[in-house]
């Protein structure tokens, strides 16, 4: 196992002039060292997974049992080894051994929200960003889930606690979207086997009751015999004030999710993605215009990015017929956010049981950003103001490609290269306040 590397790469958002082309496939600049500079900071372990987060002027890296904090200009981090249990201090038992998956910022500003696993359960704690001193949360002390590193979460922070959500992929009994706090729901199975891209909140509506959340996920087709695709890729709601059902049906169970295809190809240029590689989002001041980013790959090696807006999402579960229901839509209607969910008719209850699936598409109309045969792994993206967004993609070499979307198309107009030699990007964050580009990548060679 080659050592990990910390890298930032500081850029300014510089616009080069566009041509009246809408496909520009190759990059207008490209910049090396010699060109930018690229902060690094060297870690010593070796870790298979990185977690980012943005503190103020400070970056977060979690990794294995490793905590690291820097500003990047300090050649030497400050570096934790992290022990979620004080009976695990001087102890080198299996049992000890928790790995970090999951890292958010907390209500408390001085505060990192930290959860490892084991490989059987999953302990959480917060974290005083001074001392890295782990408080057991009280809100998340029983958290009987192994959660993967490659699985989303999502810290919601609403007036009376915190709640935190989080996947499980596969086709058990326990796969779906799990909410841990002071209500816990679970998602009812599905019955085919499901892997989650990404957890996306819809931000502060006008009424808090109708604030929901959105999982991207891709779903294992059950029509095996090889003329369809493998994958489907979908959009599940939950409404965040569900409590789940009454004890006869649904009880801890999201009684509000409701399933969508999501559409992203060109049927004019046959063009068809349905592998959903990961979800990114740019945030509005009004909820509706917030969008997703989504970059898709198919069969073929080639890659689309799709771009839906809240406001579309949101359209489509709230007006879409049902798929399979002839009758008469019972009221309240399946899906709609109430204040009392153990307070549904049980007419409403046993319709989302069956795993509602909309009959409309969510960007039925939309045709993609951005094709192309270049093999990204990994988008972000930042707004600048009177220019357009900025996409940075990694590439699998271990370069990132800097695309401009104006007036719905899309130019490279900078290939940025951080490493001498061939590497592999396992993460990236982008602090858009210092126009900074955070990532972690494995060498595939020296460096």
């Amino acid at each position: 196992m080659y050592p990990h590397l910390l890298f930032g790469v500081f850029l300014a958002h510089f616009i080069f002039p566009m041509e009246a082309s809408a496909h520009i496939h190759r990059p207008r600049v490209t910049l090396t060292e010699k060109d930018v500079k690229f902060p690094r900071v060297f870690l010593k372990e070796s870790n298979t997974h990185m977690k980012f987060l943005q503190g103020h002027n400070t970056v977060y890296a979690a990794g294995n049992t490793q905590v690291y904090q820097t500003d990047f200009y300090s050649p030497h981090p400050q570096r934790q080894s992290f022990v979620f249990r004080e009976e695990c201090i001087h102890s080198t038992s299996t049992d000890c051994q928790y790995n970090i998956t999951v890292l958010h910022k907390s209500k408390n500003a001085n505060q990192l929200f930290l959860c490892g696993t084991n490989g059987e359960h999953t302990l959480c704690c917060n974290v005083e960003s001074t001392d890295f001193k782990c408080t057991r949360s009280k809100d998340f002390r029983k958290i009987d889930q192994h959660i993967n590193e490659n699985e989303p979460t999502l810290l919601i922070d609403h007036s009376e606690a915190e709640e935190f959500y989080a996947t499980q992929s596969g086709s058990e009994i326990t796969a779906g979207i799990r909410r841990f706090g002071k209500n816990q729901v679970w998602s009812e199975n599905s019955g085919t086997e499901q892997k989650y891209i990404g957890l996306v909140a819809s931000g502060k509506r006008e009424e808090s009751l109708q604030d929901r959340l959105y999982a991207f996920y891709i779903e294992k087709n059950r029509d095996q015999s090889g003329k369809s695709d493998t994958w489907f890729p979908r959009v599940a709601q939950i409404c965040m004030a569900d409590r789940g059902g009454p004890k006869t049906v649904l009880q801890f169970k999201w009684t509000s999710k409701l399933s969508a295809r999501l559409f992203c190809g060109d049927p004019e240029r046959k063009l068809y993605f349905t592998d959903l590689v990961e979800v990114t989002t740019v945030v509005a001041d009004r909820w509706q215009d917030t969008r997703v980013y989504t970059l898709f790959k198919n069969a073929w090696g080639t890659r689309a990015v799709c771009v839906y807006s809240m406001g579309d999402i949101n359209h489509v579960f709230k007006t879409s017929n049902f798929q399979g229901i002839t009758e008469p839509i019972p009221k309240p209607r399946p899906g709609e956010c109430v204040a009392d969910s153990t307070l549904l008719p049980t007419e409403v209850l046993m319709k989302v049981k069956t795993n509602l699936e909309m009959e409309e598409w969510v960007g039925n109309n939309n045709r993609p950003l951005w094709v192309t045969h270049h093999h990204y792994n990994h988008i972000i993206v930042d707004s600048v103001q009177g220019k357009g967004n900025v996409l940075l993609l990694s590439l699998e070499n271990g370069r990132i490609h800097k695309v401009l979307e104006s007036n719905g198309q899309a130019f490279i107009i900078a290939e940025i290269q951080p490493f001498n030699n061939k590497a592999s990007i396992l993460s990236m964050l982008l602090n858009s306040s210092t126009e900074a580009v955070r990532g972690h990548q494995q060498r595939a060679g020296s460096d």
